[in-house]
């Protein structure tokens, strides 16, 4: 008796494993990380043991805070490289000065206004005994940086307050963060070169990557920023100000060498976000990986750093990673997910009457 053999469900083997060859041959050329070499670029700042997330988004007007509580300490840095920043607290984030960690960041809509959130943060920490021991008193040391969100939605009067701050920190947890249209980037913008009638949605996002050997570094960011938003895998424009009629993307890169003259309105933008590490870092380095951090904002902005942007980049070190990492590994990992979250804060954004977001239209054509 013959027996026939079917062949074709060992030849369809034979093409998938191929197949699977070949992708992580090209993922090993392009120089993307395998996820036996390294995790996703996916899960947010919360991957940093000790730090929590917690948004509050205003109902009345697009605008709101996120908060970042360290409610354990945190060694903190900071970077400010816009022109026109708004914030609380850094000089204590000078490696010079005496305080050593931080107990939260806050992320803030509503301009000037908004550095108010961060005294809701105080009282939630206050209420809970955390923060910086001065004999029998316990001070929170709670820093922060704001955007300008104030010509989105009718009422420029409602914007983030004290109670936000305390709301957002209320909510605060080690859950994966939300993303695009809540907290700081519920009414963040880009694309401004040619004014808001030709501006799109921004909003915030989050990334992070974890090496096989423990180490993690990841950030959070409220992208409002004066430039287009890039992405650097393929330096198309994802979003950014729009041409004439409204339906494209007119690139900021090409109206800028066209002599664009109506420029932004001066403190009326800013990108402000944090990056974190599960390393043990002092002060001095905290600093360096923030400003390693920047990296990333000029690589996914274009043009970043202006003088009518307060961009402004938070560093936090936990200390909970009991192997060794460079400072220099850190901070380029700081700015490799700076850039991926920048780039997940404006395709996770939902447009608004005016205002459309990347999804609404064909970017990078």
């Amino acid at each position: 008796m013959v027996v026939e053999i079917d062949r074709k469900p060992m030849e369809v083997k034979r093409v998938l494993i191929v197949v699977a060859f070949l992708a992580a041959a090209a993922l090993v050329f392009l120089g993307v990380p395998s996820p036996s070499r390294a995790q996703e670029l996916a899960w947010g700042l919360t991957a940093i043991p000790g730090l929590k997330v917690g948004h509050f988004t205003l109902s009345e007007r697009p605008t709101g805070c996120t908060v970042v509580l360290a409610e354990g300490g945190a060694v903190g840095g900071v970077d400010v490289r816009g022109g026109a920043p708004g914030t609380r607290e850094i000089a204590l984030l000078d490696p010079v000065n005496s305080v050593q960690v931080v107990h939260a960041v806050v992320l803030s809509g509503g301009s000037a206004f908004g550095l108010d959130a961060a005294s809701g943060v105080v009282r939630y920490l206050d209420e809970r005994d955390i923060g910086y021991r001065v004999g029998p008193n316990t001070v929170p040391i709670v820093v922060g940086a704001i955007l300008f969100d104030l010509s989105v939605g009718d009422d420029p009067s409602i914007r983030p307050d004290a109670d936000c701050g305390y709301r957002a920190a209320t909510h605060a947890s080690n859950e994966a963060s939300a993303e695009g249209n809540v907290g700081a980037g519920a009414g963040a913008t880009v694309g401004k070169l040619r004014g808001m009638a030709r501006a799109m949605k921004g909003g915030i996002g989050t990334a992070s990557v974890t090496l096989d050997s423990g180490l993690t570094v990841a950030a959070i960011v409220a992208v409002n920023a004066v430039g287009d938003i890039i992405d650097p895998t393929t330096q198309s424009v994802l979003a950014g100000v729009r041409t004439a009629n409204g339906q494209g993307l007119a690139d900021a890169r090409l109206l800028l060498r066209e002599g664009a003259s109506n420029g932004p309105q001066g403190g009326a933008n800013t990108t402000i976000g944090v990056v974190a590490t599960n390393a043990t870092l002092t002060k001095p380095e905290a600093t360096k990986v923030a400003q390693m951090a920047q990296d990333g904002l000029a690589r996914t902005i274009y043009p970043a750093h202006t003088p009518s942007d307060g961009d402004t980049v938070f560093s936090l070190a936990v200390g909970t990673f009991s192997g060794s990492a460079s400072v220099s590994t850190i901070g380029a990992l700081a700015a490799d997910v700076m850039a991926e979250a920048i780039v997940r804060a404006v395709r996770a954004a939902t447009g608004l009457p005016g205002l459309p977001a990347a999804g609404d239209i064909n970017a990078g054509r």
